[in-house]
């Protein structure tokens, strides 16, 4: 049997707070789980002391026990300094980067700022060597 700790939907339509269970992976996203461990409220504001509350002693048993915990829920796990946090992948895809025209537009931005600030240099290197 392969544990998961993950989300577990609730609330009401468009208002969902979720409770981080212990499930078996193989049951459904709602259905059965083994233990509660603790909640999340995303419609709460991300420093407010009642978005997440999770029972550290119990997740840290559950991930000795080789529960393995979603995305999400590690993200929240790291946060209580029950996990680490994950590590930016080095070779991550370059999707996050403008496309190929923007990047030549900003490109000859950067070079039109360039020659403008040597030329805005350029006039007060001239008044110091005249004097």
């Amino acid at each position: 049997m392969a544990l998961a700790i993950r989300l577990q939907r609730g609330g009401a339509k468009k208002r969902p707070h979720f409770r981080i269970v212990v499930a078996d992976n193989r049951s459904p996203r709602d259905g059965r789980f083994i233990e509660t461990l603790g909640y999340y409220n995303p419609m709460v504001a991300p420093d407010h002391p009642d978005r997440q509350k999770v029972k550290t002693e119990r997740a840290k048993y559950w991930i000795d026990q080789g529960a393995k915990p979603s995305d999400r829920v590690h993200r929240i796990l790291s946060q209580a300094q029950v996990v680490p946090a994950f590590e930016v992948p080095k070779n991550q895809t370059k999707k996050n980067k403008p496309k190929a025209k923007a990047q030549e537009r900003m490109e000859e931005e950067r070079k039109r700022q360039e020659e403008a600030a040597k030329q805005a240099a350029e006039p007060a290197d001239e008044g110091e060597s005249a004097s």
